[in-house]
């Protein structure tokens, strides 16, 4: 679980980069504010339904589904040439937030004992803390060396990776 969420984390890239895409597509800087605007609806309109929705088919599809929604955002965000395509990819974002923040928490939590979960939570949240390092400075480097479209192209294939490690982890949550 801490593999995936680590690998995850590495995908996801950072909210800046949202803001960086949507000034490197010409979207004005008066304009900005709304990709995380509408990133943050997003998520906040989906985390409920999507933890609720887990309890009913099971946590490991709805992350599934989350990260699929990242995939897709990546692809959007490197093709993207305007606001629209930008706000509709920080959509997706945040409905790739509110199916996975919670999700892979309550695998966490799912996974220790009550005696480890204090342990657990530490592991995860250094693994991820390292991992959005990690994901930023390699985001960074190739949005330097090769344009936007490549970073975000790296971003959905390390979120594909992540994909596949959902399908092939032991299910024990």
């Amino acid at each position: 679980i801490v593999a995936v969420g680590a690998l995850l984390t590495v995908a996801r890239l950072g909210e800046a980069f949202l803001l960086l895409r949507a000034a490197d597509a010409g979207v004005a800087v008066a304009l900005t504010p709304s990709v995380l605007l509408a990133m943050n609806v997003a998520y906040a309109l989906t985390a409920y339904p999507m933890g609720r929705l887990s309890d009913r088919i099971g946590r490991w599809r709805i992350l599934g589904m989350g990260v699929m929604c990242l995939v897709v955002a990546h692809g959007a965000l490197a093709l993207a040439t305007d606001i629209w395509l930008v706000l509709a990819a920080s959509v997706l974002w945040g409905v790739h937030l509110g199916a996975t923040q919670g999700l892979v928490a309550t695998l966490v939590a799912d996974a220790a004992g009550a005696e480890l979960r204090g342990t657990a939570f530490g592991i995860f949240h250094l693994a991820t803390g390292v991992s959005l390092l990690i994901g930023g400075v390699l985001a960074g480097a190739v949005w330097s060396s090769f344009g936007a479209p490549a970073a975000f192209l790296a971003g959905g294939a390390v979120a594909l990776l992540s994909l596949v490690a959902i399908f092939i982890s032991p299910k024990s949550a």
